[in-house]
């Protein structure tokens, strides 16, 4: 169901279901919530990725179909719970798109903190037209992309393209689909060679200014740079600055 590889302080959880086309059942739900919530301190990145031509197509419908009101509720409250837990851990996450991402796989992309794909790649939320409005897709994708893009995607269940998902900021990046597995551990590298308590502030803060009005925002945002400045890292990465010499970050 899931495949995990570790490359030094890097991690990929690969959705290897191929022939259910990496659907988002509530086994394989549990299953990322388990393993985002076990990931080690010393990995500094997550790459999430999948086998096959579908990165996800969303929730497995045979699970959707003919069960009780408090099934359904069990199903999107697994959902919910694994975006949020996207969004909790402290390691930024990059979905490696290498094919179509649908409904609740569009929304998982969108929750993921940093999303490069295949050129090849597409994205929808077509749940409009089985009469199932993608509503917590929603959440994500609105945030994402904004309110008139989302509602697009949303009201006509219309595909978008790679290069359009750029543009729209639903993914940072569309390379070939050979170039893919490259571009994404460049972009994780990158990453984790910052000091992994300065970025896990970065992210923490992130998330929790972009509810807030700008006021509060900046009242947030002030006083978590204050606690940051003090820490080691800060301080070895300033001095290393100033004395030009490459710092040694805080294990």
């Amino acid at each position: 169901m899931l495949a995990r590889t570790d490359l030094g302080p890097l991690t990929i959880l690969t959705l290897n279901q191929p022939e259910r086309r990496n659907a988002l059942s509530l086994a394989m739900m549990r299953a990322l919530i388990d393993a985002l919530t076990h990931l080690e301190p010393h990995i500094r990145v997550l790459i999430l990725a999948a086998e096959g031509p579908a990165f996800s197509a969303g929730h497995d419908l045979k699970e959707m179909r003919g069960r009780t009101l408090p099934d359904y509720r069990e199903i999107f409250d697994a959902c919910t719970e694994l975006m949020l837990t996207l969004h909790r851990i402290p390691q930024p996450v990059i979905a490696e798109v290498q094919g179509i991402a649908t409904a609740a796989g569009c929304q998982l992309v969108a929750a993921c903190d940093l999303a490069l794909a295949a050129d090849t790649a597409t994205f929808a939320t077509p749940g409009v037209k089985i009469g199932l409005f993608c509503s917590t897709p929603m959440v994500e994708l609105s945030r994402s992309i904004g309110r008139k893009r989302a509602l697009e995607m949303l009201l006509t269940g219309r595909p978008i393209t790679a290069a359009l998902a750029v543009e729209w900021g639903l993914i940072n990046q569309a390379v070939p689909q050979k170039m893919l597995r490259t571009a994404t551990l460049e972009l994780a590298e990158s990453i984790a060679a910052g000091a992994r308590h300065t970025v896990t502030i970065g992210k923490q803060s992130f998330y929790q200014h972009a509810e807030l009005d700008l006021a509060a925002a900046y009242h947030l945002t002030k006083e978590v740079m204050s606690l940051n400045a003090t820490a080691p890292d800060a301080q070895e990465g300033i001095g290393a600055f100033l004395e030009k010499r490459t710092p040694v970050w805080q294990p």
